[in-house]
């Protein structure tokens, strides 16, 4: 992998890389059992079943619109991005084979990968990658609308390098393109219902929010990869019928493993339970532009009223993190560890409805386990912890079907969660900034933006950590976010799967296990 910006980018990511790992293996408690380093080589052969929690049949394949973990890991399945993040948080090349920054990482070179070839037999060129970068900018849908708009130009150079112009410096760009919305398609490419990409498997069946086939691709580039002859895909949303077809043996693996059954998994000798710390984080969503959570005071009241210590141990039986209401974990450098620590506090709660003008708060919660397994349940227990500070919450049960459509940044208080970055510039960018086509809070903050913008630019790494911390405490202090704890990625996954191994970013290995394991009957 190229050094670059002078070698302050790959310092910045040792770092984030160091750190990482150190958190996670500070997290991991003992008796789980993981992949072991002494599994063989990889084998080729079998059909790996896997039974998948947060589908819907509104579901697309179009990289602009994945929202939920199924159409995620179908979609890495079939296209290759730009940057991979890897099992110790590093962003490695995958289709951009390299890079360099110029000074002040405004302009970088970014060379293509040689000898990669679609499923339909076509090269990969720089043109694929402009038009695939290009999908997101501009006059689009896309969800990384904000992520890119950085990007002021992107153009060919030669038939292997492509040129990208930013408006101010990054000196994360790799991070910011391991994004996984920016997959790569063939030039002009819009048929998303059948995905031409560079990917592990090839496209045979798709049934949205159902199942799926996909099919070994024969001439796929990365070696030791795409083992099995197929990869089926059954959406199982939810958490019981999940873990049933998990023990029972109808699939090989599943995602998102119930808290409150992991002690009782562990117990099966068929199966391993991989645990990844990273910034997965549970949250309750007030929208800002809606009344009451116009008002900071009731936004702050709603903040104290839950009981984030009781939610950890009840929801996540103690696999996680208490949470400050803003989205960067303990294990990112630039986690702001001197910004005091909320807790539950009724009083604290009822002086910020005063200063509202209120004596008490009715509030409607729309609630489904589509956020997370156990979401409605926590929501019972934010509710009862609530009373006490004089708020009442009303808890609206939504069908997981369709949730992220219909009720995710529509309802005004809701539940959601948020898979983290790998870095803390895309969490804050994709999830606060104001711009973002995902700010789930409706959340404007013009010092956050300044600010933010500022930070992305340094290379100075003190001085970034300090706008960091002080962002963290604007979204703490001002946002629309209860978030009260991060949860560790949890997957059950049968021992006759081999190659599996804990990542920080997403469950079932970043959403790559498909790619990556192999099965040994």
């Amino acid at each position: 992998m190229s050094q670059h910006v002078h070698g302050l980018s790959l310092d910045r990511r040792a770092f984030l890389a160091s750190a990482t790992a150190l958190g996670a293996g500070l997290l991991l408690p003992p008796g789980l059992r993981g992949a072991r380093a002494e599994d063989a080589s990889p084998k080729r052969g079998g059909v790996l079943k896997l039974g998948i929690g947060g589908g819907s049949t509104s579901d697309t394949l179009d990289p602009r619109k994945l929202t939920d973990w199924v159409p995620v890991n179908q979609a890495f399945m079939l296209m290759n991005g730009l940057v991979e993040i890897d099992k110790d948080n590093k962003a490695v090349p995958e289709l951009l084979e390299s890079w360099e920054a110029k000074p002040g990482a405004t302009e970088w070179v970014f060379n293509l990968r040689g000898g990669v070839t679609f499923h339909d037999g076509k090269p990969l060129t720089v043109e694929d990658v402009i038009y695939s970068i290009n999908l997101h900018r501009g006059d689009t849908s896309s969800a990384a609308r904000a992520v890119a708009a950085q990007l002021t130009d992107v153009r060919k150079l030669s038939d292997t390098q492509i040129a990208v112009t930013l408006a101010e410096g990054n000196a994360d760009l790799p991070y910011v393109l391991s994004d996984y919305h920016f997959l790569v398609v063939p030039d002009g490419f819009t048929d998303w219902s059948k995905p031409v990409g560079t990917g592990p498997f090839v496209f045979e069946s798709y049934d949205p929010g159902v199942r799926s086939r996909f099919t070994r691709n024969p001439s796929y580039w990365k070696a030791n990869c795409a083992n099995v002859d197929a990869v089926e895909v059954i959406v199982i949303n939810d958490i019981a019928a999940r873990t049933n077809a998990m023990m029972s043996g109808q699939v090989h693996a599943i995602n998102r493993v119930d808290f409150k059954t992991v002690d009782l998994l562990k117990r099966s000798p068929r199966l391993q339970i991989v645990q990844s710390a990273g910034g997965q984080h549970f949250t309750f969503l007030m929208d800002c532009t809606q009344a009451p959570f116009t008002d900071n005071n009731v936004r702050l009241a709603l903040k104290y009223g839950v009981n984030r210590e009781q939610l950890l141990q009840t929801a996540l039986r103690g696999y996680g993190r208490i949470g400050n209401d803003h989205p960067i974990p303990s294990t990112d450098p630039f986690f702001a560890k001197d910004l005091a620590q909320r807790t539950f506090d009724p009083d604290k709660a009822r002086y910020h409805l005063k200063q509202a003008g209120l004596d008490q708060l009715s509030v409607t919660l729309s609630a489904s386990d589509a956020a997370f397994a156990g979401a409605v349940d926590a929501a019972a227990v934010y509710r009862t912890a609530a009373q006490g500070a004089g708020i009442d919450i009303a808890i609206k049960r939504e069908p997981a079907d369709g949730y992220w459509d219909s009720v995710w940044m529509k309802a005004p208080f809701c539940m959601s969660y948020w898979g983290g970055r790998p870095t803390a510039d895309q969490m804050l960018s994709i999830a606060y900034q104001s711009t973002s086509s995902q700010n789930d809070t409706h959340w404007k903050n013009a010092e956050f933006d300044k600010l933010l913008v500022e930070a992305r630019a340094m290379l100075d790494q003190g001085k970034r950590a300090e706008i960091y911390a002080h962002l963290q405490e604007l979204v703490s202090n001002d946002g629309g976010a209860v978030i009260p704890m991060f949860g560790d990625y949890l997957d059950a996954v049968s021992t006759q799967v081999k190659g599996v191994t804990p990542h920080p970013m997403f469950n079932f290995m970043g959403a790559r296990l498909a790619e990556k394991v192999w099965l040994d009957a």
